[in-house]
């Protein structure tokens, strides 16, 4: 039998229990602080996860967390707003039933089961969509690693490649239109450069044919004295010498002093025509000066159609009716290039039609006239009528137009206080371009 301990001392009692308590201090000291360290650590771990959380709920491409399995661990906002699912119907789903059909699943699960070490870059694979449609993504996938360096699951993210396409187009759309835009204002220069050229020609020519049609004048006045001398000549008896009327039959004086009139006719009236064109072509190349002077309607209407229609199909024709003494205040080079437009303009919208046809009417209210181009091509495209003045827009190849004649003219047009406007016909097919202008009192 074990003897008791002899009670110990009253004041050995009372140091032992001021050394118990102490102990006690210390303990609930370092309790304490490890409770203050491990709220820290919690608030800092919840403030990364309200940061992990962020980042991924501002994604736009599409992230998934799978295991070594493949079944989903998390998802984005992202994801759930592709499929149209709610996170608690994604998650501990197998990732490969998110693709489009069997083909699809069976090619993801290969590459992910040769490539999930590796990782796996830009592959495109078919999706389903929340609305139940196809849509390829542009896949990533990368493995998540144990500290010991052992493959615990993949991460897989994406992007639709719809997007990337719609990018890309936009981009090619508007490297094409820069293409168009640097071609027109190019053909545009040399249009520029061959108006100077064409002043310049004008200006050089019209001296040369004035020294010609002042000297065929002047040969005509000669002529005449001519003919006169000569028929004075033969009713003279001594004409009626054999050998005289011999060389004269032999040189066909009498025709040809019956053809000299007419030869020299047609000389002047060349000259007249060739003086006029110059000058037209003079008045067409200024267009940049806007001189206040009275313009024949008729006869600038008259002079595009037959400056188009030299180079236009023969298959194209022109109708004009319009009143007579349709005068104007403005530039005359100004409004025919309004109208070579617009008769191009038809000529070119009827080019693949078998009988090419182009109506010019006018009617007169007040002291505006109302002229209407109607032709029977295919028409303008709604879609087109809106942009049909703005400058640089056009619906022909490159090269084949610059976009600039229709805007320049609805500007001309307005400077001599008119209105262009572009229609399709109400009944039929063609376009209708309406062109008003004030009459001059």
């Amino acid at each position: 039998m074990v003897e008791p301990l002899p009670p110990m001392p009253e004041k050995l009692e009372e140091q032992a229990w001021i050394e118990v308590i102490q102990k006690m201090d210390e303990v609930y000291n370092d309790l304490l602080q490890y409770e203050v360290a491990l709220e820290e650590k919690n608030e800092a771990l919840e403030s990364s996860h309200q940061f992990i959380e962020s980042v991924l709920a501002s994604m736009s491409d599409i992230l998934i967390v799978c295991n070594r399995d493949a079944m989903i661990e998390e998802v984005n906002p992202a994801l759930c707003h592709f499929t149209g699912k709610e996170p608690a119907q994604l998650l501990h789903q197998p990732v490969y039933e998110l693709f489009a059909d069997d083909t699809e699943r069976a090619k993801a699960r290969d590459l992910v089961t040769r490539y999930a070490r590796e990782g796996l870059h830009d592959c495109e694979l078919f999706l389903r969509a929340g609305d139940g449609s196809t849509v390829p993504v542009s896949m990533n996938c990368t493995p998540r690693l144990s500290p010991t360096g052992k493959l615990v699951g993949v991460v897989v993210t994406g992007r639709p490649v719809g997007e990337l396409r719609k990018a890309y187009q936009a981009l090619r759309q508007a490297h094409d239109d820069l293409k168009r835009t640097q071609s027109q204002l190019l053909h545009a220069e040399k249009m520029v450069s061959l108006g100077r050229l064409v002043a310049g020609v004008a200006h050089e020519l019209n001296n040369p044919i004035s020294f010609v049609l002042g000297n065929v004048l002047s040969l005509q006045r000669y002529a005449g004295r001519l003919e006169g001398y000569l028929q004075a000549v033969h009713a003279n008896p001594l004409a009626d010498d054999p050998a005289l009327k011999a060389q004269r039959a032999e040189l066909r004086i009498d025709r040809i002093l019956a053809d000299l009139p007419h030869l020299i006719d047609g000389m002047i009236e060349g000259a007249e025509r060739t003086r006029d064109i110059v000058d037209a072509l003079k008045r067409f190349s200024a267009v940049d000066r806007m001189s206040a002077e009275r313009v024949s309607l008729n006869e600038v209407i008259e002079r595009s159609v037959r400056w188009v229609s030299q180079s236009a199909p023969t298959r194209f024709q022109v109708d004009i009716q319009v009143p007579a003494d349709l005068d104007c205040n403005g530039s005359s080079g100004q409004l025919q290039q309004v109208m070579m437009n617009l008769v191009q303009n038809a000529c070119d919208a009827t080019a693949t039609q078998a009988d090419a046809h182009l109506h010019i009417g006018a009617e007169v209210h007040d002291d505006l006239v109302v002229l209407s181009f109607t032709d029977n091509g295919p028409g303008i495209a709604p879609a087109h009528l809106s942009r049909l003045f703005e400058p640089f827009f056009t619906t022909k190849p490159v090269g084949q137009g610059t976009g600039l004649g229709l805007s320049i003219s609805y500007g001309i047009v307005e400077r001599h206080g008119g209105k262009l406007e572009a229609a399709n016909v109400p009944e039929g097919h063609g376009a209708v371009f309406t062109l008003t202008l004030p009459l001059a009192r």
